[in-house]
Protein backbone atom coordinates (compact mmCIF):
# COMPACT_ATOMS: atom_id res chain seq x y z
CA UNK A 1 0.00 0.00 0.00
CA UNK A 2 1.42 3.38 -1.06
CA UNK A 3 1.87 5.80 1.89
CA UNK A 4 -0.69 8.64 1.90
CA UNK A 5 0.40 11.92 0.36
CA UNK A 6 -0.25 15.47 1.54
CA UNK A 7 -1.41 17.70 -1.29
CA UNK A 8 -3.52 20.71 -2.20
CA UNK A 9 -6.95 20.39 -3.75
CA UNK A 10 -9.44 22.94 -5.03
CA UNK A 11 -13.20 22.90 -4.49
CA UNK A 12 -14.71 22.78 -7.98
CA UNK A 13 -18.36 22.30 -7.05
CA UNK A 14 -20.66 21.91 -4.06
CA UNK A 15 -24.30 21.00 -3.56
CA UNK A 16 -26.71 19.85 -0.88
CA UNK A 17 -27.62 16.16 -1.20
CA UNK A 18 -29.90 16.18 1.87
CA UNK A 19 -31.06 19.00 4.16
CA UNK A 20 -28.00 18.48 6.40
CA UNK A 21 -25.42 16.91 4.08
CA UNK A 22 -23.25 18.78 1.60
CA UNK A 23 -21.36 17.13 -1.24
CA UNK A 24 -18.02 18.71 -2.10
CA UNK A 25 -16.14 17.91 -5.30
CA UNK A 26 -12.38 18.50 -5.10
CA UNK A 27 -9.68 18.38 -7.74
CA UNK A 28 -6.09 17.70 -6.80
CA UNK A 29 -3.80 20.46 -7.98
CA UNK A 30 -1.24 19.45 -10.59
CA UNK A 31 -1.47 15.66 -10.44
CA UNK A 32 -3.90 12.73 -10.59
CA UNK A 33 -5.39 11.40 -7.37
CA UNK A 34 -5.29 7.62 -7.17
CA UNK A 35 -7.55 5.89 -4.64
CA UNK A 36 -9.61 2.76 -4.18
CA UNK A 37 -13.29 2.59 -3.29
CA UNK A 38 -13.64 2.47 0.49
CA UNK A 39 -10.65 4.66 1.29
CA UNK A 40 -10.75 8.03 3.05
CA UNK A 41 -8.89 11.33 3.27
CA UNK A 42 -8.28 13.86 6.03
CA UNK A 43 -8.78 17.57 5.42
CA UNK A 44 -7.03 20.37 7.29
CA UNK A 45 -9.62 22.72 8.74
CA UNK A 46 -8.51 26.29 8.12
CA UNK A 47 -9.14 29.40 6.06
CA UNK A 48 -7.10 28.21 3.04
CA UNK A 49 -3.73 26.68 2.25
CA UNK A 50 -2.01 30.07 2.31
CA UNK A 51 -3.14 30.85 5.85
CA UNK A 52 -2.54 28.87 9.04
CA UNK A 53 -5.21 26.27 9.70
CA UNK A 54 -6.97 26.09 13.02
CA UNK A 55 -4.75 24.50 15.64
CA UNK A 56 -5.72 21.75 18.04
CA UNK A 57 -6.08 22.93 21.63
CA UNK A 58 -5.74 20.62 24.59
CA UNK A 59 -6.90 21.25 28.13
CA UNK A 60 -4.29 21.72 30.84
CA UNK A 61 -4.26 22.99 34.42
CA UNK A 62 -3.71 26.48 33.10
CA UNK A 63 -6.43 26.34 30.45
CA UNK A 64 -6.26 25.60 26.73
CA UNK A 65 -2.82 25.09 25.23
CA UNK A 66 -2.23 25.21 21.47
CA UNK A 67 -0.34 22.11 20.40
CA UNK A 68 0.71 23.42 16.98
CA UNK A 69 -1.00 20.49 15.26
CA UNK A 70 -3.54 21.46 12.59
CA UNK A 71 -7.14 20.46 13.11
CA UNK A 72 -8.09 17.67 10.72
CA UNK A 73 -11.31 15.89 9.87
CA UNK A 74 -11.54 12.55 8.04
CA UNK A 75 -14.15 11.55 5.45
CA UNK A 76 -14.75 8.52 3.26
CA UNK A 77 -14.37 9.20 -0.43
CA UNK A 78 -17.83 9.15 -1.98
CA UNK A 79 -16.87 9.04 -5.65
CA UNK A 80 -15.98 6.29 -8.11
CA UNK A 81 -12.27 5.91 -8.93
CA UNK A 82 -11.32 7.07 -12.43
CA UNK A 83 -7.97 6.04 -13.88
CA UNK A 84 -5.84 9.15 -14.26
CA UNK A 85 -8.50 11.35 -12.67
CA UNK A 86 -7.77 14.11 -10.20
CA UNK A 87 -11.25 14.59 -8.73
CA UNK A 88 -12.83 13.11 -5.64
CA UNK A 89 -16.03 13.74 -3.70
CA UNK A 90 -16.76 13.99 0.02
CA UNK A 91 -20.10 14.18 1.80
CA UNK A 92 -20.22 16.12 5.06
CA UNK A 93 -23.01 16.14 7.63
CA UNK A 94 -23.55 19.51 9.31
CA UNK A 95 -23.05 18.94 13.05
CA UNK A 96 -24.46 21.61 15.37
CA UNK A 97 -21.45 23.32 16.93
CA UNK A 98 -19.03 21.22 14.88
CA UNK A 99 -16.01 23.29 13.86
CA UNK A 100 -14.96 21.04 11.00
CA UNK A 101 -18.36 20.38 9.44
CA UNK A 102 -19.38 24.04 9.73
CA UNK A 103 -16.21 25.16 7.98
CA UNK A 104 -16.62 22.61 5.21
CA UNK A 105 -20.28 23.57 4.71
CA UNK A 106 -19.19 27.17 4.21
CA UNK A 107 -16.39 26.45 1.73
CA UNK A 108 -16.75 28.32 -1.54
CA UNK A 109 -15.96 27.03 -5.01
CA UNK A 110 -12.35 27.89 -5.83
CA UNK A 111 -11.09 27.48 -2.27
CA UNK A 112 -7.90 25.47 -1.85
CA UNK A 113 -7.50 23.02 1.03
CA UNK A 114 -4.79 20.72 2.33
CA UNK A 115 -5.63 17.03 2.06
CA UNK A 116 -3.86 13.86 3.17
CA UNK A 117 -4.66 10.54 1.57
CA UNK A 118 -5.80 8.17 0.41
CA UNK A 119 -5.88 6.12 3.59
CA UNK A 120 -7.69 3.06 4.91
CA UNK A 121 -8.12 -0.65 4.19
CA UNK A 122 -11.92 -0.84 3.98
CA UNK A 123 -11.70 -2.38 0.53
CA UNK A 124 -13.84 -4.82 -1.45
CA UNK A 125 -12.33 -7.06 -4.17
CA UNK A 126 -14.70 -6.99 -7.14
CA UNK A 127 -14.87 -10.80 -7.21
CA UNK A 128 -15.54 -11.34 -3.50
CA UNK A 129 -19.07 -12.63 -4.10
CA UNK A 130 -22.57 -11.78 -2.82
CA UNK A 131 -22.46 -8.68 -0.64
CA UNK A 132 -24.70 -6.95 1.86
CA UNK A 133 -23.82 -3.29 2.33
CA UNK A 134 -25.16 -1.84 5.58
CA UNK A 135 -24.97 1.90 6.15
CA UNK A 136 -26.42 4.75 8.14
CA UNK A 137 -26.19 8.38 7.04
CA UNK A 138 -23.00 9.29 5.19
CA UNK A 139 -21.76 5.75 5.82
CA UNK A 140 -23.21 4.94 2.40
CA UNK A 141 -20.45 6.99 0.75
CA UNK A 142 -17.86 4.24 0.19
CA UNK A 143 -20.48 1.88 -1.20
CA UNK A 144 -21.08 4.04 -4.28
CA UNK A 145 -17.64 3.23 -5.61
CA UNK A 146 -17.71 -0.41 -4.54
CA UNK A 147 -20.95 -1.09 -6.39
CA UNK A 148 -19.95 0.84 -9.50
CA UNK A 149 -16.62 -1.03 -9.53
CA UNK A 150 -18.39 -4.40 -9.40
CA UNK A 151 -20.86 -3.50 -12.15
CA UNK A 152 -18.12 -2.09 -14.38
CA UNK A 153 -16.31 -5.43 -14.02
CA UNK A 154 -19.45 -7.26 -15.19
CA UNK A 155 -20.19 -8.87 -11.84
CA UNK A 156 -23.67 -10.34 -11.44
CA UNK A 157 -23.71 -11.56 -7.84
CA UNK A 158 -26.17 -9.86 -5.43
CA UNK A 159 -25.20 -6.35 -4.32
CA UNK A 160 -27.72 -5.31 -1.70
CA UNK A 161 -27.67 -1.97 0.11
CA UNK A 162 -29.45 -1.73 3.47
CA UNK A 163 -29.52 2.01 4.15
CA UNK A 164 -30.80 3.47 7.40
CA UNK A 165 -31.84 7.12 7.59
CA UNK A 166 -34.30 9.19 9.61
CA UNK A 167 -36.58 10.23 6.77
CA UNK A 168 -36.77 9.69 3.02
CA UNK A 169 -35.28 13.15 2.46
CA UNK A 170 -32.13 12.00 4.28
CA UNK A 171 -31.45 9.16 1.85
CA UNK A 172 -28.59 10.63 -0.16
CA UNK A 173 -27.94 9.15 -3.61
CA UNK A 174 -31.29 7.34 -3.46
CA UNK A 175 -32.12 8.13 -7.07
CA UNK A 176 -28.70 6.90 -8.19
CA UNK A 177 -29.03 3.56 -6.37
CA UNK A 178 -32.60 3.15 -7.61
CA UNK A 179 -31.43 3.74 -11.18
CA UNK A 180 -28.72 1.10 -10.77
CA UNK A 181 -31.28 -1.33 -9.35
CA UNK A 182 -33.61 -0.70 -12.30
CA UNK A 183 -30.80 -1.44 -14.75
CA UNK A 184 -29.10 -4.32 -12.90
CA UNK A 185 -31.20 -7.09 -11.38
CA UNK A 186 -28.47 -7.97 -8.87
CA UNK A 187 -28.62 -4.53 -7.22
CA UNK A 188 -31.18 -3.78 -4.49
CA UNK A 189 -31.68 -0.67 -2.37
CA UNK A 190 -33.45 -1.40 0.91
CA UNK A 191 -34.26 1.72 2.91
CA UNK A 192 -35.19 1.68 6.58
CA UNK A 193 -36.59 4.88 8.09
CA UNK A 194 -36.29 5.53 11.83
CA UNK A 195 -38.74 8.46 11.60
CA UNK A 196 -41.14 7.50 8.82
CA UNK A 197 -43.93 9.76 7.72
CA UNK A 198 -47.49 8.70 6.99
CA UNK A 199 -47.71 6.72 3.80
CA UNK A 200 -44.32 5.02 4.08
CA UNK A 201 -44.77 1.28 3.48
CA UNK A 202 -41.14 0.19 3.56
CA UNK A 203 -38.88 -0.94 6.37
CA UNK A 204 -38.79 1.06 9.59
CA UNK A 205 -36.49 1.20 12.58
CA UNK A 206 -32.76 0.67 12.79
CA UNK A 207 -30.80 -1.36 10.24
CA UNK A 208 -29.69 -3.72 13.02
CA UNK A 209 -33.20 -5.18 13.07
CA UNK A 210 -33.14 -6.03 9.35
CA UNK A 211 -29.57 -7.15 8.71
CA UNK A 212 -30.06 -10.78 9.78
CA UNK A 213 -33.10 -11.31 7.56
CA UNK A 214 -31.24 -10.07 4.49
CA UNK A 215 -28.08 -11.97 5.41
CA UNK A 216 -30.01 -15.23 5.62
CA UNK A 217 -31.71 -14.46 2.32
CA UNK A 218 -28.32 -13.94 0.69
CA UNK A 219 -27.02 -17.21 2.13
CA UNK A 220 -30.01 -19.07 0.74
CA UNK A 221 -29.14 -17.88 -2.77
CA UNK A 222 -25.82 -19.72 -2.64
CA UNK A 223 -22.22 -18.63 -2.45
CA UNK A 224 -20.37 -17.17 0.52
CA UNK A 225 -21.77 -13.71 1.33
CA UNK A 226 -19.81 -10.82 2.78
CA UNK A 227 -21.12 -7.89 4.80
CA UNK A 228 -19.66 -4.39 4.49
CA UNK A 229 -20.87 -2.15 7.30
CA UNK A 230 -20.18 1.58 7.64
CA UNK A 231 -21.62 4.05 10.13
CA UNK A 232 -21.63 4.78 13.83
CA UNK A 233 -19.79 2.30 16.06
CA UNK A 234 -22.86 1.20 18.01
CA UNK A 235 -24.59 0.09 14.83
CA UNK A 236 -21.47 -1.68 13.55
CA UNK A 237 -21.05 -3.70 16.71
CA UNK A 238 -24.70 -4.70 16.85
CA UNK A 239 -24.76 -5.79 13.20
CA UNK A 240 -21.54 -7.75 13.66
CA UNK A 241 -22.89 -9.47 16.75
CA UNK A 242 -26.19 -10.55 15.19
CA UNK A 243 -24.55 -11.80 11.99
CA UNK A 244 -21.95 -13.78 13.95
CA UNK A 245 -24.18 -15.27 16.63
CA UNK A 246 -27.39 -15.80 14.66
CA UNK A 247 -26.27 -15.65 11.05
CA UNK A 248 -23.21 -17.90 11.33
CA UNK A 249 -20.93 -15.29 9.76
CA UNK A 250 -17.19 -15.86 10.02
CA UNK A 251 -14.92 -13.02 10.99
CA UNK A 252 -13.48 -12.95 7.48
CA UNK A 253 -16.94 -12.30 6.03
CA UNK A 254 -17.48 -9.12 8.07
CA UNK A 255 -15.87 -5.81 7.11
CA UNK A 256 -16.46 -2.78 9.33
CA UNK A 257 -15.68 0.94 9.09
CA UNK A 258 -16.66 3.31 11.92
CA UNK A 259 -16.84 7.08 11.53
CA UNK A 260 -17.26 8.06 15.19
Amino acid sequence: MTPPETFQATVISARSVTPRVRELVFERDGAPFHFQSGQWVSVVIGDNVDAPGRMVSEASAGGQVRTGRPLRRSYSIASVPVVGGARFELVVTKVDGGVGSTWLHELQVGTKVEVKGPQGMFLRPVDVGPSLFVATGTGVAPFRGMIHDALAAGRTEPLWVLFGVRTLNDAMYREEFEALAAKHSNVRLLLSLSRPTDGWNGRTGYVQTHALELWNELKALGGVPHAYVCGVKKMLLEVREVLKTQGGADRKQLHLESYD
